[in-house]
């Protein structure tokens, strides 16, 4: 799988840039765990080249693993994440540490998503989706049981699995970015808040909304 190292030419950075550190930077870098991403984002501000590296090794994976379930193909995915990286190296002088980075880094790539989706509509197809794809590290599957299960029960498994993946896709826009970020990132509702515009409360009624629709489009496998 790529990895994205940081190339001046190709970010469109001079050879030897390295811009002014802001004094509401400096402050807030004395304030912040130095070993924290928003820290770490205020010395790629900075001009530190390695901290950037840092922070795509950190979340190169997450990103792919993320838009794969937006976009349904790995070399799109992959492609996109290279592309959120520039993004978040091209508007480095425009960061600032209030929200956390993740936030930001996450609100980069669903912006992304939602134009590809947008663009590619008509080539989009559920059955190419795979939400309960094995977890790289874990290898366990969202909602299976780890003990060994019959045959007649994968039968079910795989067919409940389907009809996930099918209802969750079909689910609006904003619903299904916020199930995505709350079932497979683990993201909280201010994170998903944070990503999507919108108050806590307002992130709470979008995640019930979209969980009791799945509910009710799954009653026969519960």
């Amino acid at each position: 799988m790529a990895t994205l190292v940081l190339d001046n030419s190709a970010m469109g950075a001079g050879p030897a840039s390295r811009p002014d550190t802001r004094p509401d930077d400096a402050v807030l870098n004395a304030a912040l765990d130095p070993t924290s991403d928003a820290a770490v984002m205020l010395r790629v501000a900075a001009g530190d080249e390695a901290s950037f590296n840092f922070l795509v090794q950190k979340y190169h994976r997450a990103m792919i693993h993320f838009l794969f379930r937006m976009v349904h193909n790995e070399a799109v995915a992959e492609e996109m994440a290279q592309d959120v990286f520039l993004r978040v190296y091209r508007s480095r002088e425009s960061y600032r540490a209030e929200a956390k980075f993740t936030t930001w880094l996450y609100r980069i790539a669903t912006n992304l998503a939602v134009n590809h989706a947008r663009d590619t509509k008509h080539e989009r197809s559920a059955q190419t989706i795979y939400l309960d794809a094995p977890d790289e590290e874990t290898g366990s599957r969202p909602d299976v049981a780890d003990d060994e299960p019959s045959v007649e029960q994968r039968l079910m498994r795989d067919e409940r699995m389907a009809a996930i993946r099918k209802h969750v896709m079909e689910l609006p826009e904003r619903q299904r970015m916020a199930v995505l970020m709350h079932k497979y990132q683990g993201m909280d509702y201010r994170q998903i808040g944070d990503v999507l515009k919108l108050s806590e409360s307002a992130t709470k009624s979008l995640l019930f909304r979209a969980y009791q629709t799945l509910r009710d489009k799954l009653k026969e496998f519960v």
